[in-house]
């Protein structure tokens, strides 16, 4: 039987025990929850990706009779209402651009996508990686558009976002360990072996 004296003392630890759980607890809920609302961003993102890489951006590398009609109508209006005049002359940097798109990003954007819903552990690596291919790209796409001065407002709001998800997807990948806990396994802390 326990005495008093035991009780107390497993009680304080007990109530120390919660006291600095609890003050923990909401700081990691923040983060978590901040984690998530960064993932379904970049998942709408790398789904927007998925789609339309290999049926618009497609256009600029591909001959037009590969895509159906309705889809070459598509990209046509896109440039004449935004202006988009690398995608209506393309500039050879452009459709280099395009095909680093195809054939790495796009293929990135759909590991992504796996890794986002099946909660893959790579998934930093995979975000970094591609957000710095876009934003690489996409730095090279605004000044292009900036420096020639034939890049109207609407078109510049039409890349911005994709800029910003370059950044996004490079924070998610350098971020990924704020807020965990490093613990080092068993096997690797030294064992002290006891003399008899």
């Amino acid at each position: 039987m326990l005495s008093p004296k035991s009780l107390k003392k497993k009680k304080d630890k007990k109530s120390t025990f919660l006291r600095s759980t609890l003050a923990v607890k909401p700081e990691r809920n923040k983060m978590g929850a901040v984690r998530k609302f960064v993932d379904a961003l970049l998942f709408v993102f790398f789904l927007v990706i998925a789609v339309v890489a290999p049926l618009f951006d497609a256009q600029t590398c591909l001959p037009e009779t590969f895509f159906p009609k309705s889809l070459v109508d598509l990209k046509n209006w896109y440039s004449v209402e935004y202006g988009d005049y690398l995608v209506g002359e393309k500039p050879g940097f452009f459709v280099g651009l395009v095909w680093v798109e195809l054939l790495f990003a796009w293929p990135l954007s759909l590991l992504n996508l796996y890794a986002l819903v099946a909660g893959a552990s790579w998934l930093p690596t995979t975000c970094l990686i591609y957000g710095a291919s876009t934003l690489t790209a996409m730095t090279a796409i605004m000044v292009e558009m900036v420096t020639s001065g034939r890049a109207s407002e609407k078109l510049l709001l039409m890349y911005y976002p994709f800029l910003g998800f370059g950044v996004l997807a490079i924070l998610r990948g350098l971020l990924s360990g704020c807020g965990k806990s490093t613990t080092t396994p068993n096997s690797a802390k030294p064992s002290k072996k006891k003399r008899a």
